[in-house]
């Protein structure tokens, strides 16, 4: 584009910047400017399988006793497990060992068991066979009246005076029995409520009622409404009439209900064959599933201990979800201490760890990942903020070493420019995605799905020095990666005999690709897959179409970082030729109008590394507000993902303080837990799957929230729907990066 064109189009993005400047909810909406960190309540899962026996395994009722035992009543027994114990108890005698389907303390001194051959008292430490009840008991309730037993066979009451057979009229099919409080009970059947008292029984199961009459779990809550669970979800009674109904619109996750509990802070429990959500006082909810949460998706009881801690019944074992009060730093701390002991390897990478036993964090060993040289950017920026808000020496050292393994992968390459995705010692026996060969059939093969597709056979060489095998085949999101680590390092970490070194290197790799016209091209001679920047393809190769805006985007900022960096004139003239006659700036332009057949999240994180590096390095006012207003755009439609590196990107970038809210919520919903538990939304009900096109992406319609995504790393998509490999444990680099971030813009006090 001649020069006269490149002026007009700037001029139409700084009439846009002035459009947004002045528009509410623009960039101009700040909700609040600082975050006062105080300590919240967070939540964590500790599992309890009871035993290697599926049936002893399968738990069915549970309650906790007032030492905080828990009791659990299964498939194959009684069991019992001291408070600060993880092992369990068989409590039965073997002959009487079978299935069991009812637990209860009475809150004193006593745990009455229903099994498949009666009742069952553990008092004064004896175990106690009650004679009375005709067995099998699937139901017991405690009331101030006495303790009732239920079951096929009917209903008894035991007081100080034995046990007394009611002549309830209730249908067999027992689930549930809560007390009323006025002495009558309340029974949830496969054929509807029941409401017995000493004169009479209501029975309640039309529909003008409940949902259905398959009910599987009542209780009350805080303002004495029955909850009753079941198919269809969950109807709320007041004085026996229906007050509301909880369906998968209303977030139950499953159309079936299998158990309802009033939790000691007044929220409601609701488990269901995909997980539990709570229903709090002031209208809000919250689920929990996935095995980063529960043993197994399908609840069948759940109980609360004195702390509030949550005891969950799964055909797996016991689910423990437990809180704690933390803060930002405390968790800034916890997280800290895992990155370090587990997720940082030789010579200075940060990166996920695989663990030998799926979910088992004991059982680790290092790995490598084709994008080491990313998130190892990733942990430098993080290292440069925190220095940066604390003057720490840890963390410029910190930073110094990070550094100087993205330079390494290019000194180990051995080229004048060319770098590595990732390198390991050269005395590992297996790396991820090793050497091969492809038959002429298999490069065929390839060759009709992908047309771009580069068949390398050698991904992996040994160094000249034989330390170290690296990693070819580089991608353009490495590059990306690095340059926002450089130029963070530049800035805010580096003195001047440091920055001397981070010019030369940033100018090494810039010259590389001038050198082969905007290609990475590896030591075969020829462009990387992925990597290729060049105005002959992006512009005339139709099948780099799809690329054309994000790279386009992407060279510029490696150019104007040089020429920041340098201040050599050659940077600058490349930089705007590509403007004026390339039409980089053109293409860039066209980020909004992206075709959605071509969108992929992980190019929403590229977009974040470069824009930083585009507007605060660029002096020239009128590019600046081009790029500011792109990247104001850009964070309104990015607004929705709630994405705090997003967030704190854009208020670094632009030095501004907004979208703070979504942020910190985030970092505090974020789980302790790292394991990369797979989340699979597809089971819900209460969410559907999004078919608006994402290239590769199965997505659903509401985002999220962090405690119920698989771990999060940001180049992946945060809608989507299924997710994840428990045979990892993720670096938590995700968090801290943003955390440190707020805390420099003093977002985050």
């Amino acid at each position: 584009m001649n020069k006269k064109r490149s002026l007009s189009f700037i001029s139409f993005y700084l009439l846009i910047a002035l459009f947004w400047s002045c528009k509410p909810g623009g960039k101009g909406a700040e909700e609040r400017a600082l975050y006062q960190d105080s300590a919240f309540w967070q939540e964590f899962h500790e599992a309890y399988p009871i035993s290697t026996n599926p049936d002893e395994n399968q738990a069915r009722s549970i309650t906790v006793d007032h030492q905080s035992t828990v009791w659990v009543a299964t498939a194959g027994g009684v069991f019992r497990k001291a408070a600060g114990q993880s092992n369990w108890v068989s409590i039965l005698p073997e002959a009487d060992q079978g299935p069991a389907f009812a637990v209860a303390s009475d809150g004193e001194s006593a745990v009455w068991m229903g099994t498949w051959n009666g009742v069952f008292r553990f008092k004064d430490n004896k175990l106690e066979r009650m004679t009375g009840p005709t067995a099998p008991i699937s139901a017991i309730c405690v009331a101030s009246e006495g303790v009732y037993a239920l079951g096929p066979n009917g209903v008894w009451l035991h007081t100080a005076s034995g046990w007394e057979p009611k002549k309830y009229p209730l249908a067999r099919s027992v689930r549930d029995v809560i007390s009323d409080r006025q002495g009558g009970i309340w029974v949830a059947t496969d054929v509807g409520l029941y409401h017995s008292r000493a004169d009479s029984t209501e029975h309640i199961y039309k529909t003008d009622h409940l949902i259905s009459a398959y009910i599987k779990g009542i209780a009350f809550d805080a303002d004495r409404n029955l909850w009753a669970g079941g198919l269809g979800g969950v109807t709320v009674l007041n004085q026996h009439q229906k007050e509301k109904t909880l369906r998968p619109e209303n977030g139950i996750p499953s159309n079936f209900v299998t158990c309802v509990k009033l939790a000691p802070d007044s929220s409601m429990w609701v488990g269901s064959e995909v997980g539990i959500v709570r229903y709090r006082p002031d209208g809000s909810h919250s689920l929990r599933f996935s095995r980063r949460w529960l043993l197994d998706d399908h609840v069948n009881a759940m109980a609360f201990d004195s702390e509030g801690t949550a005891w969950i019944a799964t055909p797996q074992g016991v689910s423990a979800i437990r809180k704690r009060k933390m803060t930002l730093a405390q968790k800034n701390d916890y997280f800290y201490d895992v990155l370090m002991k587990r997720h940082i390897r030789e010579p200075w990478i940060a990166g996920q760890c695989k663990l030998l036993t799926p979910g088992d964090v004991t059982t680790w060993a290092p790995d490598d990942d084709d994008n080491d040289g990313e998130y190892t950017g990733n942990y430098l920026a993080m290292e440069c903020f925190r220095y940066a808000a604390t003057k720490k020496p840890d963390a410029r050292q910190k930073a110094a070493k990070a550094f100087r393994f993205l330079k390494l992968l290019q000194e180990v390459t051995g080229t004048d420019g060319f770098f590595a995705r990732t390198i390991v010692p050269a005395s590992w026996t297996a790396v991820d995605d090793g050497n091969r060969t492809f038959t002429a059939r298999e490069r065929a093969d390839e060759l009709v799905k992908e047309p771009r597709f580069k068949p390398v056979e050698i991904r992996w060489r040994k160094s000249k020095d034989g330390k170290w095998l690296w990693k070819g085949d580089t991608s353009s999101d490495e590059l990306c990666g690095h340059m926002i680590g450089y130029y963070l390092y530049y800035e805010l970490v580096a003195d001047e005999a440091e920055k001397t070194v981070v010019r030369q290197h940033i100018a090494r790799l810039v010259d590389y690709l001038m050198k082969h016209q905007y290609n990475l091209v590896d030591v075969d001679g020829k462009p990387t897959r992925w990597a290729v920047w060049s105005p002959e393809q992006l512009n005339h190769d139709p099948e780099w179409t799809p690329d054309r805006s994000q790279n386009s985007m992407e060279l510029l900022s490696f150019l104007k970082l040089a020429y920041h960096v340098t201040g050599q004139a050659k940077y600058e003239k490349e930089y705007r030729r590509l403007i004026d006659q390339a039409h980089y700036l053109d293409n860039m332009g066209q980020i909004a109008n992206q075709n959605p057949a071509w969108f992929i999240y992980f190019d929403v994180m590229l977009q974040a590394y470069v824009y930083p590096i585009l507007i605060r390095c660029e002096k020239d006012p009128k590019l600046r507000a081009v790029y500011e207003n792109h990247m104001d755009a850009w964070m309104e439609r990015r607004r929705g993902d709630r994405n705090p590196l997003v967030n704190f990107f854009y208020c670094y970038a632009r030095n501004t303080k907004t979208d703070l809210t979504a942020s910190v919520d985030f970092l505090v919903d974020t789980p302790l837990d790292l394991v990369n538990w797979t989340v699979d939304h597809t089971k819900r009900e209460d969410v559907h799957i999004a078919r608006s096109p994402v290239l590769d992406e199965l997505q659903i319609n509401e985002l999220p929230p962090a405690s119920i995504r698989t771990v999060v790393r940001w180049d992946k998509n945060p809608w989507a729907a299924i997710n994840g490999d428990p045979g990892i444990e993720r670096e938590p680099v995700f968090w801290l990066l943003p955390y440190w971030m707020g805390r420099y813009l003093q977002m985050i006090e």
